[in-house]
């Protein structure tokens, strides 16, 4: 197996995880502003390395096995961080529904590999959509302090409520056209 410039960055983003948690806990000035870069910087690769991977024709079975385990498992460090430092049901109810949306469509996807139907269920508009107001609301909360006067952790909240909302949406969207499929195969 060799590894592409684009399964690298996506290796870089699995790295970040602990290197973010260890960042976020560490008691320094702005530790929460650096840990937010750290996501950001994140999400920027799971772009990066896709388009990379389009650009450089450096597609591999291996990188498109881990982009989407990568994304989901700092996505779901984040936001257990998040829920840790605000542990109310508040935090708790969006969190839940990325988290369980996450897993479920990972499931639903292995499924229809096996059925030999993984593009039924590929990426569509409404999940890069959902996960451009997740990475963006992540951020925003790691980040928590405001800046320019603007109370960035409030926003953040009220994206990551949007995004729970788009979540549930791309759910229903990757079941509904999964659906036939399934019902056939029992």
């Amino acid at each position: 197996m060799r590894l592409t410039l684009p399964t690298q960055l996506t290796l870089l983003r699995v790295l970040a995880i602990p290197l973010l948690v260890l960042v976020y806990y560490l008691d320094f000035q702005h530790n929460t502003i650096v840990a937010a870069i750290i996501f950001i910087l994140a999400a920027i690769t799971d772009w990066l390395d896709g388009y990379l991977a389009r650009r450089l024709n450096a597609m591999s079975n291996f990188g498109a096995f881990l982009d989407p385990v990568a994304d989901k498992l700092i996505v779901a460090t984040a936001l257990v961080v998040l829920l840790q430092n605000d542990p109310g049901v508040a935090m708790l109810l969006p969190v839940a529904v990325i988290i369980g949306r996450e897993i479920t469509i990972s499931a639903l996807r292995e499924w229809m590999a096996e059925l030999g139907q993984r593009a039924s269920v590929a990426v569509r508009g409404i999940g890069k959509l959902k996960t451009g107001t997740q990475m963006t609301a992540i951020s925003m909360l790691l980040w928590e302090e405001s800046t320019f006067n603007l109370p960035v952790y409030d926003l953040g909240y009220a994206l990551l409520l949007i995004a729970s909302v788009l979540t549930l949406w791309s759910m229903a969207v990757y079941l509904r056209a999964a659906w036939p499929l399934l019902s056939q195969a029992d």
